[in-house]
């Protein structure tokens, strides 16, 4: 057996705020300004007691409503790194809201912007080991919530999302590739505090001296954007070889939609054709794990792929952070 992407869908909030609405917080940033250093026009942000659980609810509900029978997920994944709690563990919650049988098992992995392509990692270890035969790899941010109002570097980039995909164990063909693999990884964490929540956990409480009012998010843009231009062109590098592709080989590029300045940059220095390298974050922002998810769906809905594409996969950013791999698409009539 071995495992493939069958099924991906996603949800975003009804809120939003618009480059017309963080101008009028910032005049001396005109929206043009905003749409063309971000690549983002609006971000969709979560209402008050909404959570991250409630997003992965309303983006696996889409598939369920096609027809796929919520009988049958055997694994639940969920990445965060906004949980409901600190425990009990939110996929336990998920587990029994999306109404999935207790024999499931189900966790969580707090990674941020390469946890796609973790969980990707992690559903085929489950498939390829006999351990799970359909797994329910769900996403779900509310970054907004740890935003410092008055700090527009992280207000005109992120925004909330959630997906939901399904990995399916499929009969192996014989002399095929496999559709999901090779990975390759990679983890700097003396990077970590470049873009960090420092307070509000066990380390430094919410009741220590200089602590904000609430958990803030802060980011080190300059060393970030330096970052990724080392780590992940030599990461796909590394896959391609890993992969025994060339780079002509692959239909689509699908990276981790950060903004549309950093993607221009990356694209340029991997010697990406535009029309084989995938941007879409101007409607939602950068909603970390789940930027990947979303912007795979809509270009399959888009058709910018036929089964049998090869489109690479490609995570970075908080921890630091990469992950990347190879997504060979399955026909349709292959999928449950």
């Amino acid at each position: 057996m071995h495992a493939a992407i069958t099924a991906i869908d996603y949800h975003l909030p009804t809120g939003y705020v618009s480059n017309v609405d963080l101008h009028r917080e910032f005049p001396d940033w005109p929206v043009q300004k905003i749409a063309d250093k971000t690549g983002i026009d609006t971000r969709h942000i979560v209402a008050p007691g909404e959570c991250s659980s409630d997003l992965a609810v309303a983006a696996a509900e889409r598939l369920f409503a096609r027809g796929i029978d919520r009988a049958s997920v055997d694994f639940v994944l969920f990445c965060t790194q906004s949980p409901d709690y600190f425990l009990p563990t939110t996929a336990c919650v998920l587990q029994a809201r999306l109404g999935i049988p207790a024999s499931a098992g189900a966790l969580d992995f707090n990674l941020g912007c390469s946890g796609y392509v973790y969980g990707l990692g992690l559903a085929k270890g489950l498939i390829e080991t006999g351990q799970a035969r359909r797994v329910l790899l769900l996403t779900g941010e509310t970054y907004s919530r740890m935003l410092a109002t008055t700090d527009r570097s992280v207000r005109t980039v992120f925004g909330d999302g959630g997906s939901a995909t399904i990995v399916d164990a499929l009969r192996d063909t014989p002399g095929s590739a496999p559709s999901l693999g090779p990975f390759v990884y990679g983890t700097d964490g003396t990077g970590a505090g470049n873009l960090m929540v420092e307070y509000g956990a066990f380390r430094k409480p919410m009741s220590d001296p200089g602590a904000p009012e609430k958990p803030t998010l802060v980011m080190d843009g300059a060393e970030l954007f330096a970052f990724t231009l080392e780590a992940v062109p030599a990461a796909v590098s590394t896959l391609l070889d890993r992969a025994n592709l060339t780079a002509d080989a692959v239909d689509l590029y699908v990276f981790h939609q950060a903004n549309r300045h950093m993607l221009d940059h990356l694209r340029r220095k991997c010697n990406i054709p535009e029309d084989r390298f995938l941007t879409h974050l101007s409607g939602c922002g950068n909603t970390v794990s789940a930027t990947i998810p979303i912007a795979l769906c809509e270009a399959e809905r888009a058709k910018r792929f036929a089964p049998g594409a090869v489109i690479v996969l490609v995570g970075f950013g908080v921890g630091y952070s990469w992950g990347a791999t190879v997504c060979r698409w399955v026909a349709p009539a292959t999928r449950a």
